[in-house]
């Protein structure tokens, strides 16, 4: 009798295993998208003299994404001692129709940077937008121009977005980065 308990219990373990290792969710060789990040293939920098005046532009545009065809970039011909009001405008546009990107992260501010790093001119850019934690965003800014030489100063503005989910500070360094683009810039 003891011997046919311990087979039926020893059958009803090897009819169980299937199940046990089924319920493993390790599998190494299935890649796991990573929902955080979006594709982002269009990257617009619109700025306004705060003065009044046309809107000036600049862009980067990827639609086949990273090879394929290289990125439209169009830069800025600033003038010099101006002030403008700036608004970044992310989109995918893989998608049809093309999605506001600039909208999620405004949704997630709490986890996202903008840095801006001009170059060989002479450009200020301010955040002026803030987070749920009072920490600078930069989809909303102040960009400030100073005096050009005769001939203009010319150099460039990187923009680039950090992605910083649990581990916004208002630094540069946690996370990683979403787009990075650098725009030829003359101030003139």
């Amino acid at each position: 009798m003891k011997n046919l308990l311990f087979r039926s219990a020893f059958l009803a373990m090897l009819a169980a295993a299937p199940v046990f290792s089924s319920c493993s969710d390790d599998n190494d060789d299935t890649p796991t998208p990573d929902d955080d990040n979006e594709q982002i293939t269009t990257l617009r920098y619109e700025l306004t003299p705060t003065t009044g005046g046309a809107t000036l532009t600049a862009q980067y545009r990827d639609v086949d994404g990273d090879g394929g065809a290289a990125p439209l970039i169009s830069g800025l011909t600033l003038a010099p001692n101006t002030t403008y009001t700036g608004k970044l405008v992310l989109l995918d546009e893989t998608k049809n129709p093309a999605e506001d990107i600039s909208a999620e992260v405004k949704e997630e501010a709490d986890e996202h940077l903008f840095l801006f790093e001009a170059a060989g001119t002479n450009v200020t850019v301010t955040r002026t937008d803030k987070d749920k934690n009072n920490l600078e965003v930069g989809l909303d800014t102040r960009l400030q121009t100073a005096a050009a030489n005769a001939t203009g100063t010319t150099g460039t503005l990187k923009i680039t977005l950090r992605h910083q989910p649990g581990t916004k500070n208002g630094t540069a360094t946690p996370g990683d980065t979403d787009v990075e683009v650098t725009f030829p810039t003359v101030v003139r």
